[in-house]
C-alpha cells in the first residue's frame, strides 16, 4: 500500500504534546490500532501520529478512503471539524481553527461561480459566515474568537507559545499582544507574573483613556497607544521587506 504523507497537511494540526504521543504510542503497542486511517487517494489525511507509530514498531493498521473530498479546500474543512470535535483540544486552538474554517467558507462565498473550480462550486448557496456562528462551532465566546483573531494579527511567537504552555490566559495576552514586540518577549521571558503585570497594565491604560481623555494621563496613555500602534505597523512592514528579500 502506497500512503504519501503531505508536509501541508501534517504540519496543519498542532502537533501532540511528548507526553500525548508517548501515551497513544503505549495505547497502540497494547491494543493495536483499531482506528482506520483516512486517505484521499494515496495522500494521509488523518491518523499521522499513528501512521509513524505503527510503521516504526510493525503494527497492522486499516485505511479508509474518504470519498466525499474534492479538493484541500474540503480537507482542510474536515481535518477542521475533526478536531473541533475533540475534547482535548484547547479553547485557543479551536478558535485558531474556526478562525481557519472561516477564512476558507468566506473564500467559497467570495469567489464568483464563472472563477469557481467545479469541485469549489456549491449547489445551494454558501451560508453567511460570521463571527458567532464559528464561535458557535467551536463551542467558544464570540469575544474570545475577537481575543483570538487580535492574538494572531499582532503576538510575538513566543507569547504564542506562552498561551499553548498555559502560562497566560488568552484574555491576558490579547491585551499583551497590544504592546510592541520587544516588549512582549521580555514579559514571556519574566515568567508568569510580568507577563500578568504587563497585561494589568494595559488595561489600566486603556480605562485611562477611557474614562480621562483629556487629562494629562488621558493624552499620555493615548501617545502611549499611538507608540504600540506604530510600533506594530513597523515590526509588520520590517516583516514583509524580509519576505519580499527573501
Amino acid at each position: 500500500m502506497n500512503i504519501t504523507v503531505n508536509e501541508e497537511l501534517l504540519a496543519y494540526i498542532d502537533p501532540l504534546t511528548p507526553d500525548e504521543h508517548d501515551a497513544l504510542e503505549r495505547s497502540l503497542l497494547a491494543e493495536g490500532c483499531r482506528d482506520a486511517l483516512v486517505l484521499w487517494g494515496e495522500v494521509l489525511v488523518d491518523g499521522h501520529n499513528r501512521f509513524g507509530i505503527c510503521t516504526r514498531h510493525g503494527i497492522p493498521f486499516n485505511t479508509v478512503q474518504n470519498t466525499r473530498f474534492n479538493s484541500i479546500n474540503d480537507v482542510h474543512l474536515w481535518m477542521i471539524d475533526q478536531h473541533l470535535g475533540r475534547r482535548s483540544v484547547s479553547d485557543f486552538q479551536r478558535g485558531v481553527l474556526a478562525l481557519r474554517k472561516k477564512d476558507i467558507l468566506a473564500a467559497r462565498v467570495h469567489v464568483p461561480m464563472s472563477d469557481a473550480a467545479p469541485s469549489e462550486s456549491p449547489t445551494t448557496p454558501a451560508p453567511l459566515v460570521t463571527r458567532e456562528s464559528i464561535a458557535k462551532a467551536a463551542r467558544i465566546s464570540s469575544n474570545t474568537i475577537s481575543q483570538i483573531e487580535k492574538i494572531q494579527k499582532s503576538a510575538a511567537p513566543e507569547l504564542v507559545a506562552a498561551i499553548k504552555s498555559g502560562t497566560i490566559s488568552i484574555n491576558a495576552a490579547a491585551s499583551v499582544a497590544s504592546l510592541p514586540v520587544h516588549e512582549q518577549v521580555a514579559a514571556v521571558a519574566g515568567g508568569k507574573k510580568e507577563l500578568q503585570q504587563a497585561a494589568r497594565q494595559v488595561r489600566e491604560t486603556r480605562a485611562v483613556e477611557r474614562s480621562e481623555p483629556e487629562t494629562p494621563a488621558g493624552i499620555i496613555a493615548r501617545l502611549r497607544q499611538t507608540i504600540t500602534e506604530l510600533s506594530l505597523e513597523n515590526a509588520a512592514l520590517k516583516a514583509q521587506l524580509a519576505e519580499l528579500a527573501a
